[in-house]
């Protein structure tokens, strides 16, 4: 690769996605360049019609949203959830997380489509962002000297580090040779949405079953009709027919569940399914790489955390490479890398254990296990640092924040 047909930037990122472009998007208010190199197209990524998928965006990563610039965009278009309920079926007994009205809200649901468009334009307006879409990095080379890769267009590209976003099947992370420990929990995640008689009062409630966690996200109202979204797990055998079932018939097995206190369920969404499993790479590390988002780790949806580690990522690299740029270092340097090894594995270990356990927890059947999960419930409920301690967890707010979590900039 000649080095003056090169064009160059301070990273490279594989993987235009929400934490592909959130990255660039936050290394660029803080004068880093980045070039994304994406093989999606973009009028697919950005079709207008809602397909069901949406995401809870904690209030700590929506501090980092409102500091590089994308949360004015998205002002008033996402429904703030106020409380969550959590409970073991039907049964009484269930453990309720309402902050005071000083606290403000837990987090916010959004669209996905919402949240892709929003950051695409944003990417795609900004001066330090170089964005490649329907382009793929056919042959790659990382060494001391930097990165080079080659785009399936004949452009050739350089930067001192290369950023893996690529999703839960990075090609970079299987072509650096980093393990990772993964497994399948033989569920499927059945995901829509639909419209409701009742109020959802802006509370996210979470019902465990046997088979999984039911769980039902209020989204915003259109034109004054209720509407939440839905994240249903089933067994691997059961999502095919699920899917085959009328939108009626879908309704009522999901009224069943809900025990009818939405009232009734309609107009529903359209419905995808995706597969439920575990991975977690043993480093997030190589020379010149550093891997985020699913890339470098994939958690069960029970505590709808997995976008928000993928945004604490965001945080702490950008703020290691804001630093390390303005020492004067190698932004592939090993210490930098690092730093990013050091505050992001325990993280991320952490909740991932935490949302396996608690997956198998509440799976296990019988009606001792359902009363000992009762009493756990009953227990958190009047113990209120414990509540406290989850309130945290659900707002992104434990552990070492960087500061763009707090809302301020590096």
């Amino acid at each position: 690769m000649e080095q003056s047909l090169q064009q160059r930037a301070d990273v490279i990122i594989l993987g235009g996605g929400l934490v592909g472009c959130s990255l660039a998007l936050a290394l660029d208010a803080h004068g880093l360049t980045s070039i994304v190199v994406d093989p999606a197209d973009p009028a697919v990524m950005l079709a207008p019609g809602f397909d069901g998928r949406a995401s809870a965006v904690a209030s700590a990563s929506h501090r980092m949203l409102d500091a590089i610039g994308v949360g004015g965009a998205l002002a008033g278009k996402g429904c703030p959830i106020e409380s969550i309920r959590v409970s073991d079926g039907l049964a009484p007994g269930a453990l309720d997380f309402a902050p005071g009205a000083e606290d403000g809200a837990l987090g916010t649901m959004y669209e996905n489509r919402l949240l892709r468009q929003t950051l695409h334009r944003a990417a795609s307006a900004a001066d330090g962002i170089d964005l490649r879409m329907q382009r793929r990095a056919g042959s790659i080379e990382r060494d001391s000297t930097g990165v080079r890769a080659m785009l399936d267009d004949g452009a050739t590209i350089a930067a001192p580090l290369l950023i893996a976003a690529e999703g839960r099947n990075s090609p970079m992370r299987t072509a650096a040779g980093l393990r990772i420990a993964r497994w399948s929990y033989h569920h499927n995640a059945i995901i829509t949405a639909f419209e409701h008689e009742r109020p959802h009062e802006n509370c996210a409630f979470e019902i465990f079953y046997p088979a999984g966690p039911f769980a039902i996200l209020p989204l915003l109202p259109i034109e004054g009709r209720n509407r939440s979204a839905l994240v249903w797990t089933v067994s691997e055998r059961e999502a095919p027919g699920m899917l085959k079932l009328s939108d009626r018939g879908f309704l009522g097995e999901a009224e069943k569940r809900m025990g009818g206190f939405l009232g009734t369920l309609s107009n529903l969404a359209p419905r995808s399914t995706y597969p439920l499993g575990f991975h977690h790479a043993a480093t997030i590390t190589a020379e010149r790489l550093a891997l985020v988002g699913d890339a470098a780790h994939g958690i069960h949806p029970i505590a709808g955390q997995g976008l928000n580690l993928g945004f604490r990522d965001v945080a702490t690299l950008a703020e290691i490479l804001v630093e390390g740029k303005r020492l004067g270092m190698d932004l592939g340097d090993p210490q930098l890398l690092a730093r990013y090894e050091r505050w992001r594995g325990l993280d991320t270990l952490m909740v991932a254990v935490a949302t396996d356990g608690l997956n198998r927890l509440f799976g296990i059947p019988g009606k001792s296990a359902s009363a000992v999960r009762r009493f756990g419930l009953s227990a958190v409920q009047a113990i209120p640092p414990l509540k406290a301690r989850f309130m945290a967890e659900a707002r992104g707010e434990s552990g070492d924040l960087p500061k763009l979590l707090q809302g301020e900039m590096v």
